[in-house]
């Protein structure tokens, strides 16, 4: 690290923004992100082995991608040098290469490179770091909030160890808020947190520690501007750590407190409630108890899974397309991430909601199942046994199977159940949307494979 580098350092340390002052000096103080830490660790062995591997760390904001890039700086004694894949060109990447080449060449020192955002580098941008990488110039250290198999390409992903970091949980957030008040480089036991305003920390956090942070920070400075006008008169060293309230809390953050318990009843009603609006048509409940979600902090995968289940649950085969709209919004939440991805899960829901309904797919498994758990199995019909090995045929496996494609309308009467199961219906199609033309067609279906009504007519050979 530079003279520069290291002064700046020690300023932020001491009088920047409280994220700063309180980032972790080592792997010990990272809060979070244990499956990274343990001992014996790719992450740790880099760190304390001074390895020369290049690290692309992947994961949602405020989880200590920046963080875990200082710490490798530091641990290992070399330079530091950041790049903001928003600002910085093809021409700022070869200054930082060149130089490093040269202060290791002149002094023996390495170079970390932290590329923050670096799935905004263009193709060309990437491939311009992979020289440098390949000979060991310097060890980069790239961080992106995308999936990095689709925004980083692959000779420098392959030349990369992948760490995928994992948005803090919120017991990791009540322990970063307690060692901010804490530590002498927070604010050293000046100031104590109230339950709900901790509580309403962790929640307006969602998993990111640098947000939680700047919440705190917000409302812990008015809080002892507070304190300190009211008590001007009286002395200063009387006055014992002041409060922070959860009301004052809110007003610092202008974020009202969302009453919403992840782990309790709450939890449950909530999601009950967004599913059954989702079901019942109300477009505009569902996007509530969505946004009220969210805004609590709920993991947003698992709304995403709920409505990936309703899309067959309840609009089934009524909407064919609602299933993919479902599985495209979890997808979009994968690449993406919050808070962009919310506008996707908010479109998925409308879509799901406005749905025409059926619940005639989950009936019809159901009642598949109950036969199977009842016992009524019985033997794969014989013309449908597999008739590809030696001595399939002696058995008479394959014998009188009737190929769907050798007749016109891609279908002919013929067994496929088991006969204990013959002439069992499991799917009853409704009349809503798409499922009317779907029932139109089973009937038509059932006909020809039953005999009820003849097979198609043959086309003429010849």
């Amino acid at each position: 690290m530079s003279l520069f580098d290291a002064e700046l350092a020690e300023t932020l340390a001491s009088s920047g923004p409280l994220a700063a002052r309180l980032r972790p000096r080592s792997l010990d103080e990272v809060v979070g992100q244990r499956h990274l830490l343990a001992e014996g660790s790719p992450l740790r062995r880099l760190v304390e082995g001074g390895g020369t591997t290049s690290v692309v760390l992947w994961g949602p904001p405020g989880t200590g991608k920046t963080t875990l890039a200082h710490i490798v700086s530091q641990a290992t004694r070399r330079r530091f040098r950041e790049l903001s894949a928003v600002t910085a060109g093809v021409k700022d990447v070869r200054a930082v290469v060149d130089e490093a080449r040269e202060t290791l060449s002149m002094s023996g020192v390495r170079t970390v490179l932290f590329i923050d955002e670096v799935h905004r580098f263009t193709r060309t941008q990437q491939d311009a770091l992979l020289p440098s990488v390949e000979r060991g110039w310097v060890t980069l250290v790239a961080a992106t909030t995308e999936n990095p198999f689709f925004s980083v390409v692959s000779p420098l992903l392959s030349r990369s160890l992948l760490l995928t970091l994992e948005p803090l949980t919120d017991s990791d957030i009540a322990e970063l808020a307690e060692r901010a008040v804490t530590d002498p480089r927070g604010y050293g036991g000046r100031l104590v947190l109230a339950e709900e305003a901790r509580e309403h920390l962790v929640r307006v956090a969602g998993g990111d520690a640098r947000r939680a942070l700047t919440a705190l920070e917000a409302g812990a400075e008015a809080a002892l501007a507070a304190a300190a006008a009211a008590a001007a008169a009286a002395d200063p060293a009387a006055a014992g750590p002041v409060r922070l309230e959860l009301e004052l809390l809110e007003r610092a953050v202008d974020r009202a407190a969302v009453r919403y318990d992840r782990e309790g009843d709450q939890h449950y009603d909530i999601v009950s409630a967004f599913i059954k609006s989702m079901r019942g048509g109300d477009v505009d409940a569902a996007l509530h108890y969505l946004a009220r979600m969210l805004e609590a902090g709920e993991d947003p995968r698992f709304v995403a899974r709920r409505m990936i289940i309703l899309a067959s649950e309840d609009v089934g085969m009524a909407d064919p397309g609602a299933l993919g709209v479902a599985v495209a919004a979890a997808q979009a939440l994968d690449l993406v991430g919050l808070p962009e991805a919310r506008l996707a899960l908010a479109q998925a829901v409308i879509h799901l909601t406005l749905a025409p309904k059926s619940n005639a797919v989950i009936m019809a498994l159901d009642a598949a199942t109950a036969d199977i758990r009842a016992g009524r199995v019985g033997p794969v019909p014989p013309h449908l046994r597999d008739a590809h090995y030696p001595g399939a045929a002696r058995l008479g496996h394959g014998e009188r199977y009737r190929y769907p494609h050798d007749h016109p309308d891609g279908v002919v009467r013929q067994q496929y159940a088991p006969d204990v199961l013959a002439g069992s219906d499991y799917y009853h199609p409704t009349g809503h949307g798409f499922e009317r033309r779907a029932g139109e067609r089973l009937l038509r279906l059932r006909g020809v494979l039953r005999g009820q009504s003849p097979d198609p007519p043959a086309e003429a050979s010849g």
